[in-house]
């Protein structure tokens, strides 16, 4: 495991789990979100996105972990990883992940990424651009494509750890640790 993508619907834990994997292998951590998202929740162009996203793949050399995929970094990421982590938790789990975390957000003030003055506020929570409006509207999508990806013989080279609750992620943490 050199180089890890996690994958997994909002609220899964996925930049959690890449900043412990990151220091446990000693590899890079990069955060998909914040190569994507501009101040004031302005996207970056693909093209910026892209050569941002190339960038930090190759200045990690000695390895890297992905925290996040979209669909258009599918070919990019997934030409170079060799293994990816799908939490594929319940919809509760995520549900109560991303409440607290966007509560704690909320609350902190604290900058969502830090190459971007984002940051969580009621006003975003209850309107149409709403983290917990796309979580409903992507979950059973995201669950059912993810399970599909898994299985496309496309990805025949790709080793897939699917774990489907936090405790099996917390005994692959900890076997991991061992080896």
């Amino acid at each position: 495991m050199k180089f890890i993508n996690i994958i997994g619907t909002t609220g899964s834990g996925k930049s959690t789990l890449a900043r412990k994997l990151a220091e446990k292998l000693k590899i890079q951590y990069i955060e998909l979100d914040d190569l994507l998202w501009l101040d004031d929740w302005q996207e970056s162009s693909n093209d910026a996105f892209f050569c941002k996203l190339k960038l930090s793949m190759n200045a990690a050399s000695t390895g890297w972990v992905i925290d996040n995929l979209y669909s258009r970094s599918i070919d990019m990421i997934w030409s170079e990883v060799d293994t990816v982590i799908s939490l594929d938790y319940s919809f509760s789990v995520n549900f109560y992940r991303l409440t607290k975390r966007t509560l704690w957000c909320i609350l902190s003030r604290e900058r969502l990424w830090k190459n971007s003055n984002n940051r969580e506020n009621l006003k975003m929570v209850f309107s149409q651009k709403s983290i917990f409006l796309w979580m409903f509207q992507k979950y059973p999508q995201n669950k059912k494509r993810y399970l599909a990806m898994m299985n496309n013989p496309k990805y025949q080279h790709i080793r897939f750890i699917h774990l489907t609750s936090p405790r099996k992620t917390a005994a692959f943490i900890k076997q991991m640790s061992v080896d």
